[in-house]
């Protein structure tokens, strides 16, 4: 019988990495020739069909002797004398101390905990601590990090409440993430240019110090001076429920230093809780002046919060790295990551006015980027309020009146006037899931309901093929609540092949243009072609966004017309390719780790809180849990549980192992197996399988039965695969599951996934794009069972599996405008995706084959061609075997996306 395992993992690379020729010097500077099958120096990866020159900022990042690392900083506690014979003092042993920072760190309160310690069993554990207050006492005595403050702020004007900031030091804080010895072979000092060499020479932009900004800096800075990005964050988060529906605004910090690989996963703790930035209740009866009035208050906290980083960015300072080599450091502000109101507040412009250009709101919809926002021009306008209006500052209305004449928010000195090296347009980056993803649920998604309608839309998504892992939509989409950064991402991998056919094309055309804008600029490795390929996607928008006021599609409350691109989001997309060009790829300044760090850094400390005066309990947490994980690391490393030199952990490869028991039985027959899966075919196929895998002088055996080594099969119904990212082939992805399960009455049709295969040995996926790859669905994964006396043959010591072919539907199109028209297996031009049809012999019977299942290389959806109207009889288990054309949608998969769009531009 077919049963469900996971079969052996494919690997759809095996060979990704090649060596390349030795680079000649192409840049002034000191150049480091990059060997891909030896790793990429300073954490800069790129792709191993790439030849690249590495250009090191010369005479940048020196060392000045040495300082105290990690553990010489641990050695050197009050208690540290303890610590020579019991290294877990306060705690009596290792296990009283893995018992005490589990109570440390859970969400049990001070009661639990007591009533936990007074166990029976506990008890004759005769441990140090018997009481919660106990406990929480040791853990004083523990290593300290960065130490908290607080400070009472006195406002010009009344509050409701008196106004506390809680705040640490911010140098401590980047020495901690600095002398971490986690991030030891992931921090880089020096900035790069990268040049990619293929037809021509190419800059490559992926971490921050690739950029100009980090070159441009540096220049700036006295010979020797390591240069020190920090990274702020803060957005208003929701605590809880159970406070009344009160909000934290806390303040995040990290390094750019830090390669984006580590410092974008929350278990790292990259980002540090910098301060809870208040939020006041201002007594005055005008409401929109008590905005202003806590925008003021916001910018004063910040610029007392970084007041040592200015000074450091002005003067330097030493700082200790991972391994105790002193650098003479500086700390400009290298990004600042917020949504879109919170980056207006910080750059102290007013409402309906880009915070990165000079742009107004009645010209977010143009085709081009304005003259960016820089310091100077903020200066020089408060300047003017205050020296040719001569109005006080805290003659809120007037000055609030006058601050809008220059389309300024009231904010008299942004925070950042005096922090060095600090430009709003630069480090006000973009930021993907607000101003990609959202941006798409609250314009991208509306506009195609509104053109399809509610109904037919959700209809489309509901009848979709559901796949393992991902998100199906069974009620569709224009109903759904709370929905968050994930579902975006989700609903994105379908909406252009589900709206194709039944919208205007050039509505289309405007949709998919922003879609391609949206995935070309995630990518962790970007060049100076795919910096083209945006802003041409950016420019498809633009010529053919009429279209979509032309429908009607753009709607606001009560469903009224919109004529205007009044949108700030839609601004800030110009100032993508200028970012990507100055800070690196803009995928490691997403929202999506501060915001999962406001859930262990806010929301879990407020939950393990009794409500009461919460940002003084969430210090306290925070400073139990931060010693609880870096005594946990000091003695880990001291014991010799991990090396000093700790690197990123990598994916295990034991997901891939399967149970191969099976029972053997009369329904494993071939001539069973193909009635129960409906595939009259499968013998036949089988045969010509090992027919075509013997040599020629032999072949004539396969068409004797009784030479035939097999006539039962081992059946699996699912199998995983595994393949490596486009850009970065060291990583390998997390497994994606392929079904292909027989017939059943709750599917008629089977459950079968469809993937891409290889087709041509000699080509490499993913950089080949299509080329040599065909697509099929599979039916049937198997394995031979060789028949009794019969030796094992290597044809058949494999997984095979038997798929179903579809043919490309050939397009035409054309390189440039102006040139000829020439027809092919091109994508479709309004889509950008390839069309599908079942590949049928001339009885109109499918075509189908068995293959090795090692030529899979990767899993992919094929949505149905709709047309105008989805055919009403479909479902989500029938659209995939009644429908008779298909789109490939390479939207479905980042990497899939990758391989067809970056590799087909190349070919």
């Amino acid at each position: 019988m077919p049963r469900q395992c996971d079969t052996p993992g494919v690997d759809a690379n095996d060979a990704m990495v090649q060596d390349h020729a030795p680079i000649p010097n192409q840049t002034e500077g000191t150049t480091t020739q990059m060997n891909p099958s030896s790793g990429s120096p300073s954490g800069v990866h790129i792709p191993s069909h790439h030849r690249v020159v590495i250009e090191e900022f010369p005479g940048a990042a020196q060392t000045f002797g040495t300082g105290r690392t990690f553990i010489d900083q641990f050695n050197m506690d009050q208690y540290s004398a303890e610590r020579i014979t019991n290294l877990y003092y306060p705690f009596a042993s290792k296990a009283e101390w893995e018992l005490a920072s589990f109570l440390l760190q859970s969400k049990m309160s001070m009661a639990a905990i007591d009533a936990f310690l007074s166990l029976e069993l506990i008890r004759r554990i005769g441990l140090s601590f018997r009481t919660a207050k106990d406990l929480r006492s040791r853990a004083e005595m523990l290593p300290k990090g960065p130490q908290w403050k607080c400070r009472t702020l006195h406002t010009a004007h009344p509050t409701k409440y008196p106004v506390h900031l809680f705040y640490r030091d911010p140098i401590e804080c980047l020495q901690s993430l600095l002398s971490n010895p986690i991030f030891k072979n992931h921090i880089q000092f020096t900035p790069l240019r990268v040049f990619q060499l293929a037809q021509e020479q190419m800059r490559v932009y992926s971490e921050w110090w690739t950029g100009d900004a980090a070159w441009t800096m540096q220049e700036q800075l006295p010979p020797g001076a390591s240069l020190l990005g920090t990274i702020l964050s803060s957005d208003k988060t929701n605590i809880s429920a159970m406070t009344g529906g009160r909000v934290a605004h806390p303040l995040l910090i990290s390094l750019a230093n830090i390669s984006m690989d580590l410092r974008m996963r929350a278990s790292s703790h990259a980002f540090l809780l910098l301060a809870l930035l208040p939020i006041p209740k201002f007594i005055h009866k005008n409401k929109k002046l008590c905005g202003m009035l806590e925008n003021c208050l916001i910018h004063e906290c910040l610029d007392t919060i970084t007041q040592p980083l200015k000074k450091a960015a002005e003067i330097g300072m030493m700082m200790t790295d991972p391994l105790g080599y002193r650098h003479y450091c500086f700390t400009p502000l290298a990004a600042y990551i917020v949504d879109t109101p919170e980056a207006a507040m910080l750059a102290g412009v007013a409402g309906r006015t880009s915070p990165v250009t000079l742009a107004s709101y009645t010209q977010f919809g143009d085709n081009f980027r304005h003259e960016p926002r820089m310091l100077a021009n903020t200066v020089e306008s408060l300047r003017k309020i205050e020296l040719e209006s001569r109005i006080n500052p805290w003659d809120l209305e007037l000055y609030t009146k006058e601050a809008m004449k220059y389309r300024l928010n009231g904010v008299h000195w942004p925070f950042f006037h005096d922090w060095p090296m600090s430009e709003p347009s630069v480090f006000l980056t973009p930021e993907p899931l607000h101003h990609w993803h959202k941006f798409l649920w609250d314009h991208d998604v509306k506009w195609c309901c509104n053109v399809l309608g509610d109904a037919e839309i959700d209809f489309r998504f509901s009848i979709l093929h559901p796949h393992t892992g991902f998100r199906h939509f069974t009620e569709g989409i224009s109903k759904l609540k709370q929905v968050t950064g994930r579902e975006h991402r989700d609903v994105q991998h379908y909406l252009v092949p589900v709206i194709a056919g039944a919208v205007p094309k050039h509505l289309l055309i405007a949709i998919r243009a922003l879609m391609d804008f949206r995935y070309l600029a995630q990518a962790r490795i970007i060049d100076d072609r795919v910096c083209i390929m945006i802003q041409t996607s950016l420019k498809e928008f633009h010529d053919h966004k009429a279209a979509i006021l032309a429908a009607g599609a753009r709607r606001g409350k009560g469903s009224k017309i919109i004529d205007n691109w009044y949108i700030p989001k839609l601004e800030f997309l110009q100032s993508v390719v200028p970012s990507i060009r100055s800070n690196g790829s803009p995928i490691q300044w997403s929202a999506d780790v501060t915001e999962r760090t406001h859930i262990s850094e806010i929301k879990d400390p407020t939950r393990a809180s009794n409500n009461q005066r919460y940002e003084e309990q969430i210090c306290r947490y925070l400073d139990r849990a931060e010693k609880c994980q870096q005594f946990n690391l000091a003695t880990s490393m001291l014991e010799g549980a991990i090396p000093q030199s700790t690197t990123c952990p990598t994916p295990n490869d034991d997901d891939n192992e399967s149970d191969s028991e099976t029972e053997f039985g009369d329904d494993c027959a071939t001539t069973n197996i193909a009635k129960k899966f409906q595939i009259p075919d499968l013998g036949v196929a089988l045969l010509k399988y090992f027919q075509q895998t013997l040599p020629h002088n032999q072949r004539q055996i396969a068409n004797d039965p009784l030479q035939v080594p097999f006539d039962r099969l081992e059946v699996w119904i699912n199998f995983r695969i595994q393949s490596r990212a486009y850009h970065t082939p060291h990583e390998v992805l997390p497994p994606q599951t392929i079904n292909a399960s027989p017939p059943s009455s709750s599917w008629p049709v089977g459950r079968c996934d469809a993937v891409l295969i290889n087709n041509d040995p000699t080509i490499q996926w993913p950089y080949s794009g299509i080329k040599g790859h065909s697509v099929a669905q599979i039916r049937i994964i198997m394995h031979p069972i060789l028949k009794p006396g019969f030796r094992s043959h290597p044809s058949l010591d494999k997984f095979l599996a038997y798929v179903q072919h579809f043919d490309i539907v050939p397009q035409t199109t054309r390189a440039f405008p102006g040139t000829r028209t020439s027809r092919g297996r091109f994508p479709e031009p309004s889509t950008g995706l390839y069309v599908l049809k079942r590949a049928k012999h001339a009885n109109k019977v499918a075509k189908g084959s068995v293959i090795c299942l090692d030529t899979v290389r990767a899993h992919i959806e094929l949505t149905p061609w709709f047309g105008d109207k989805a055919n009403p009889h479909l479902t989500k288990q029938t659209s995939a075997g009644y429908s008779s054309e298909f789109w490939l949608d390479k939207y479905f998969d980042k990497e899939l996306f990758y391989a067809l769009s970056l590799s087909s531009s190349c070919n």
